[in-house]
């Protein structure tokens, strides 16, 4: 017979997962973590039109830096880039270790390139 979860044990299972990613371009690895619902919504969010549905005429730019800056965390799981500001300094970084970042973050949050797609008009 099949046991159901409760409400309880759904909001207390720990499951977030993460992969530190070697950046030489940087000098060291950094912890991706997956996005929560909320902040991949959230992220979304920046790239839709005011209308809720079209993308933004920006489409892809700042995607990338967006991306790394909500899904690089410390040991702990805190976001390291939590302003705008940090995550347009980020996007001057190098695009091959910012992709590297975008890849595990797009892999680990069930991120489709369609989903990418969507999101920037392409």
């Amino acid at each position: 017979m099949t046991q159901y979860l409760s409400a309880e044990q759904i909001l207390d299972a720990d499951d977030l997962r993460y992969e530190d990613v070697p950046v030489p371009e940087w000098g060291g690895t950094v912890r991706v973590r997956e996005l929560s619902g909320t902040e991949r919504d959230k992220f979304e969010a920046e790239f839709l039109g005011k209308d809720g549905r079209s993308v933004r005429t920006e489409g892809l730019e700042g995607f990338r830096a967006r991306l790394a800056a909500a899904s690089i965390v410390d040991e702990k799981g805190r976001r390291l880039f939590r302003s705008v500001a940090e995550a347009k300094r980020l996007g001057e970084k190098s695009a091959a270790a910012l992709q590297r970042v975008c890849d595990v973050a797009t892999r680990l949050s069930a991120m489709t390139e369609e989903d990418v797609q969507d999101l920037t008009g392409n």
